[in-house]
């Protein structure tokens, strides 16, 4: 990927980000807009053969993690995987360059609510239109630096297929459709 083009998706994803943060968010019953502390975003890009593209902004706020994800390009009304992986390494045509799940905690994979990677994220599910706006708060993943659980410089991966929660150490998510590198933004 050229300079120029890198350069423009990180031009767009940072455009995404600060108009969802002065979006409010029902599920959290505030508005992000003026939130103070450390920001992340990753910019989505398809891997080959696929159409998948987003923007994923991560605000750190009283211990836990926002997260607000604007995806488009899925199965329309499907629900597919969603992970945080270990290495910041997008280069590869299949996404397999980002390894494995995060988890620096040596936890099995599962849900939110039971023992789980501190890169198991709640499924994305897709409108009939392919796109999806989420908003969720996750424990472990963490924008501080002197944290296990720190996420700046990994990636973020769209699978696609459903995570089933139970197979190990995966959730049988099928292929990488979509691939990107979190980068800490100034505040």
């Amino acid at each position: 990927m050229s300079y120029r083009v890198s350069s423009l998706l990180v031009a767009a994803g940072l455009s995404a980000l600060l108009s969802a943060c002065a979006t409010p968010s029902h599920e959290h019953g505030h508005g992000q807009g003026g939130m103070k502390g450390p920001i992340a975003v990753a910019t989505l890009t398809p891997t080959q053969g696929n159409g998948v593209r987003g923007v994923v902004a991560f605000h750190a706020h009283d211990g836990h993690l926002l997260v607000h994800a604007r995806i488009s390009g899925l199965k329309p009304n499907g629900e597919h995987g969603f992970h945080l992986h270990e290495k910041g390494d997008c280069a590869s045509a299949d996404g397999t360059s980002a390894g494995g799940h995060f988890n620096p905690s040596g936890q099995p994979h599962g849900p939110q609510n039971a023992a789980h990677h501190a890169g198991d994220l709640p499924s994305l599910k897709a409108d009939a239109q392919g796109n999806a706006d989420v908003h969720f708060t996750v424990d472990g993943p963490s924008l501080d630096a002197s944290n296990a659980g720190y996420i700046v410089g990994r990636s973020v991966i769209v699978h696609a297929n459903p995570d089933d929660y139970t197979t190990q150490p995966t959730g049988n998510a099928g292929g990488r459709v979509a691939c990107g590198v979190i980068a800490a933004l100034p505040h």
